[in-house]
């Protein structure tokens, strides 16, 4: 079975790569922090595939969480510290799962890549 992870970022805040880097990193690594060991062994032993995707807004970011959620599925909220370009807690990422792709994919299915 395969597995893999999706990487929301927000659209809106027209981040620079190297901070949609670092957020998307922080999503993704916190994000298999919080899965099951089993899960994310079997994610890695697959090539641990990623997915970076976009949505328009926190409010659709916000939406995608609680979709994810309701079908059991990890998911990690980044928010940053304000340090470089953006407002402390500004919400910009989630990670979700790693999980099984076909789960994965009935909730982002639809988005488009990064």
């Amino acid at each position: 079975m395969p597995y893999k992870q999706a990487i929301l970022v927000r659209e809106d805040l027209k981040l620079p790569k190297g901070k949609l880097a670092a957020q998307s990193s922080h999503a993704s690594v916190d994000a298999t922090l919080k899965s099951d060991k089993k899960v994310v062994d079997a994610w890695k032993m697959g090539g641990g595939k990623k997915v970076v995707l976009k949505v328009n807004d926190e409010r659709e970011l916000l939406k995608y969480k609680q979709t994810a959620e309701d079908y059991g599925l990890r998911t990690a909220l980044i928010t940053d510290a304000g340090h470089t370009v953006l407002e402390p807690g500004t919400i910009t990422c989630l990670g979700i799962g790693p999980d099984l792709e076909e789960k994965i994919d009935k909730v982002t299915g639809k988005l488009r890549m990064m």
